[in-house]
This record gives structure tokens, C-alpha cells and sequence, in this order.
């Protein structure tokens, strides 16, 4: 295999296990305001992803110096044609990663208030976002030949990549109250898996128009194929809610996530980046790759570095596996 089609398998990987992990923290930080009725149940929901949510964003760092080093023709079009919606995506994650951390430095209820504001934009924001670049990466934009990006801002607002946002945002919604069941105890894990099975329905219908326009598009049999097993990992994620099995609940709906991001990229090698224009030159892993040597070391780089990474985040779920109830929160605390 070449080590061209290896960084690409490598970064589908990472957006999958971005998509995986942030999708829940995205979740949990919408269903603050839905599932908090006081600021005591903000701040359980809040601790539920406390220690492991900035753990969870290395896997975007590293998505996108993968894709830099490994493809710099690609990080150079998508990060100059999508900068609009990407700048968003940043000010909105700098916006939440501020609020967890300031949130609870004042007793004011309009400080927890506007904080929690943040949290709650600052998850739809890329939740949404998100699904629209990749739609319109796997739809394709219009690039010349000098692989330039040469469409404005609407022209990333088409009805299949808001199709796209839509989905990520009913996956996470679904995967995060998920998440939450399994997280929390006592009265807060009946609400949050009363909550999950009542977003199931419009997720499974969003997330399977989405992906049958995607395959009916690009006819793609492994495409197929992992967007079928995608749908039925989501009904099994539903099924394990219905049940209140969270845990298998949870493994559903994060394979969903997986294989449906699988399934996008499938459908996309070996183009990294199509063009929709007619005489414009579609973005491959050939012609956007970085040169042999450079793909060669960033293999042994990230051989003996991943291991560790993904040794010492296990280690840190595992540490903190515990479910959390809102008797253990401080009455009057931040």
C-alpha cells in the first residue's frame, strides 16, 4: 500500500475519533440548558465531560497537522476556500473552552448565565459547521486548475451540506444524551435517556437521507456498505436505549458515527478534495501529497508516538468511569 493511501486512511481515522469523542462533548454542552433545570444539574452535566473534553480536541490538532504535513495541497485549499466557516469553528471552541474554565469563578447567576450561553454556542456552532465542510468536501467545490478555491461563502451553503450539518448535529445530539445516561445516576439518567430515545427518530431520518444522497450520488459499493452498517448500528443504538442498556447504547452510537465518517471518505479516495467546475483539477492523494520522504518519516513518527496517545487517554476515561449523581455536587459551590 502506498504511504499516500496510508496518511489518508490515517487522518479518516482521526476526524473519526474527533467525531467520536467531541461529538458527545458537543451533545452534552447543548443539552445544558434542556437537561440542567438548575444551576447545581449544569454543573453535574458540566463535570460529566470536565476532565476529558480538552483531551478530546488533540485528535482535531492532530487531524489537521496530519493534513498539512501529509497533504499541505489540501490544508492549503480547504483552510484558504472554507476559511469563513473554519474561523467560526475556532472562535466558537476558543468561546466554550473558555466558558468550562470561567464559569464557575462567580456566584453572579448573569456570569453562569452568559457562560453558559457560550457553552451552548460554542457546541452547535461547530456541530453544525462541521457537517456542512464535509459535505461540501465529499460533494465537491469549485477549485481551478491551479487548485485554488474560487466560490464565495454561499457557495458552501447548498442543500447537501446543510443536510450534512443537520446530521452531525442530530448524531451528537443523540450520541451525547447517550453519553449522559450512561454518565450520570439517578434522576438525571432517566431524563437523559427519555431524551435519547425521543431524538432518535429525527436523527435516524436526517442521518439516512443524508447518507443515501451520498451513495445514490456517488455510487460507491464500499460506500454502500458501511452507510448500511452505519444505519444499523443507529438502530441498534435506539434499541439499547429503548432498553436503558447505555452502555451498548453508547458503543451504537459511536460506531454510527465512525462508520458513517468511513463511509465519506470511501466514497471520496482517491480524490481529497473534488472540483465541481469543468476545467478545474479535483485535489487526489496523489497530487496533493507531501513527498515520499517526508510521508516515510511522519510514518515512524507516528508509529511510536500513537501507541502512548492512545494508551494514557484510555487511562484517563478509565480513571474517571464513574457515574455522577447530583448529590455529589456542593450545594452553593462553582
Amino acid at each position: 500500500m502506498e504511504l499516500t493511501t496510508v496518511w489518508f486512511i490515517l487522518i479518516a481515522v482521526l476526524w473519526a475519533g474527533y467525531f467520536l469523542l467531541e461529538g458527545f462533548d458537543f451533545g452534552v454542552g447543548l443539552l445544558l440548558p434542556v437537561l440542567g433545570r438548575d444551576d447545581r444539574e449544569r454543573r453535574l452535566l458540566i463535570n460529566t465531560i470536565g476532565p476529558v473534553w480538552d483531551g478530546n480536541e488533540v485528535w482535531l490538532i492532530v487531524a489537521g497537522g496530519a493534513t498539512f504535513a501529509a497533504f499541505p495541497e489540501w490544508y492549503a485549499t480547504l483552510f484558504s476556500g472554507f476559511y469563513v466557516p473554519l474561523l467560526l469553528i475556532l472562535v466558537a471552541l476558543i468561546l466554550r473552552g473558555l466558558a468550562f474554565e470561567y464559569r464557575g469563578k462567580s456566584d453572579s447567576q448573569q456570569w453562569k448565565f452568559w457562560w453558559d450561553l457560550a457553552i451552548v454556542g460554542g457546541s452547535l456552532v461547530p456541530a453544525v459547521l462541521w457537517g456542512v465542510a464535509f459535505g461540501n468536501i465529499v460533494r465537491g467545490v469549485p477549485i481551478g486548475r491551479d487548485h485554488e478555491y474560487v466560490g464565495g461563502f454561499f457557495n458552501l451553503l447548498n442543500p447537501y451540506a446543510l443536510l450534512g450539518g443537520l446530521t452531525t448535529l442530530t448524531l451528537f445530539l443523540l450520541h451525547g444524551a447517550v453519553f449522559l445516561a450512561l454518565k450520570t445516576d439517578g434522576e438525571m439518567r432517566e431524563r437523559a435517556g427519555r431524551l435519547a430515545v425521543r431524538v432518535a427518530g429525527p436523527t435516524i431520518v436526517v442521518a439516512a437521507g443524508f447518507l443515501l444522497w451520498t451513495q445514490l450520488t456517488h455510487r460507491d459499493a464500499w460506500g454502500w456498505a458501511l452507510s448500511g452498517a452505519a444505519a444499523v448500528a443507529l438502530a441498534g443504538g435506539v434499541l439499547a436505549a429503548r432498553a436503558r442498556r447505555e452502555g451498548w447504547a453508547f458503543i451504537a452510537t459511536g460506531a454510527t458515527i465512525v462508520l458513517a465518517v468511513a463511509a465519506l471518505f470511501v466514497t471520496l479516495f482517491p480524490d481529497v478534495m473534488p472540483t465541481t467546475l469543468p476545467g478545474g483539477d479535483s485535489l487526489t492523494t496523489a497530487n496533493a501529497a507531501s513527498t515520499p520522504y517526508t510521508l516515510k518519516v511522519m510514518t515512524w513518527v507516528a508509529a511510536g508516538c500513537t501507541p502512548i496517545v492512545l494508551v494514557y487517554q484510555a487511562w484517563t476515561y478509565w480513571v474517571f468511569r464513574r457515574r455522577l449523581r447530583v448529590e455529589h455536587i456542593p450545594a452553593g459551590g462553582h
